[in-house]
């Protein structure tokens, strides 16, 4: 048996590697376009890769896919977090587990994860072919035609693992053969707020924040990171993968609404700060910081609600709590644009779910015609979750049932 695998990133390799497990006689193929394979993995986690999420849990799994969540969670029975992390401590790769939950290389270097499935690959005996672009795909009798530049070529079977594409264009040759796709749009990115005071606070973080999109119920929490060119930080890059589609309908001009401390009681808010300044009738207010905030960042949320920060606190008054309150709770900000968070850039978007199998990563429409990775319409939050994505549905792929 023939088996092709288009696209050299962690969901194709793990397909192939998936494939040799239980069909050890099958020949097989990866075809990558460019002349760099897993890419993606090396620039993961600031270059740390980010290779799993620590959750054991099904459930809380599929809540971080805006896109595809459902779709996995049989799939997630058959690849798990717990799977993959113990695949590749197998075969000599140590990981360790954050306090976010986020899995690492205990290297701390993506080369680990890169030379791991490398070596794989090569015990295995598959091949990996690069510069090989797929053209089209064609059904000939019962068995595939691939048309690359200069040849066409046939297999018995075909996992496609091409990954997003930020075109609609991109997935053109996928389309011929009848499958729908979701249009692409950005799915991880960061709040552009420029020419804006908060920016010069760059390198701040609010370690509990909750943001919303205003005019939406579309709501995230978690660190917020102050940057040169606005918002980032887990809380925004959340957020931009629940409301992908609906920012790239308002071209990521909208309003972004900011409770610094994320605690919704606006009655409890004012009980705290009133106590504390009570406690403390002749200090400055910018010393008398009853949150979990920076120095630097309660001074900029006391001047935005317009009051002396040198000033004693007992000499506020209601009406003053009030507007601190209000800038802590309901702070506002006009986002005008995005920025790709890093170089990780993931879509939204890809083929229609309902034209798989979940069980199997098989096409319902052409036979011995597989999916895996972000090909599919399946994106998640920030937090190893797009590669856990990958693993599970590349291996399963990679079963050819």
């Amino acid at each position: 048996m023939k088996v092709v695998i288009i696209g050299g990133g962690a969901a194709g390799f793990f397909a192939a590697l998936s494939v040799k497990e239980h069909h050890p006689k099958a020949v097989v193929s990866i075809f990558e376009k460019t002349q760099k394979v897993l890419a993606k993995v090396r620039i993961s986690g600031g270059g740390r890769c980010n290779v799993t999420n620590g959750s054991d849990s099904i459930a809380h799994m599929t809540k971080a896919y805006p896109r595809g969540g459902k779709f996995l969670k049989s799939g997630f029975k058959q690849w798990m977090t717990s799977d993959t992390q113990q695949w590749f401590e197998e075969r000599g790769v140590p990981l360790y587990t954050q306090e976010d939950q986020r899995v690492f290389p205990v290297s701390n270097k993506s080369e680990s994860i890169i030379e791991c499935l490398l070596e794989a690959c090569k015990k295995n005996d598959i091949q990996i072919c690069l510069g090989h672009g797929v053209i089209d795909l064609e059904r000939v009798d019962s068995r595939w035609e691939l048309t690359l530049k200069q040849e066409q070529l046939i297999f018995d079977k075909v996992i496609v693992a091409t990954g997003g594409s930020p075109k609609l264009s991109g997935f053109n040759w996928l389309q011929k053969t009848g499958h729908k796709v979701v249009s692409p749009v950005p799915s991880l990115f960061t709040f552009n707020i420029p020419n804006h005071a908060v920016i010069e606070l760059m390198g701040q973080v609010a370690p509990t924040a909750k943001v919303n999109i205003q005019g939406t119920k579309l709501n995230s929490e978690g660190p917020l990171l102050i940057t040169h060119w606005g918002m980032s930080g887990p809380a925004i890059l959340k957020l931009s993968s629940k409301a992908a589609r609906i920012l790239h309908e308002k071209d990521y001009h909208f309003n972004a609404q900011i409770n610094w401390i994320g605690i919704k009681d606006h009655g409890k808010v004012f009980e705290i700060l009133e106590e504390a300044f009570q406690s403390n009738t002749t200090k400055p207010i910018e010393k008398v910081k009853p949150f979990e905030l920076s120095k630097r960042l309660w001074n900029y949320l006391i001047l935005r609600a317009e009051l002396n920060p040198s000033k004693a606190s007992g000499e506020f008054g209601r009406k003053s709590l009030n507007r601190l309150v209000n800038i802590l709770c309901n702070d506002d900000y006009t986002v005008m644009g995005k920025t790709t968070f890093k170089e990780e850039f993931v879509t939204s978007g890809g083929i229609e779910l309902s034209e798989i199998n979940p069980e199997t990563m098989k096409s319902k429409l052409l036979p011995g015609l597989y999916f895996a990775g972000e090909v599919l319409d399946i994106d998640g939050i920030t937090g190893g979750y797009n590669f856990q994505a990958a693993w599970t549905t590349g291996y399963i792929a990679g079963k050819l049932r």
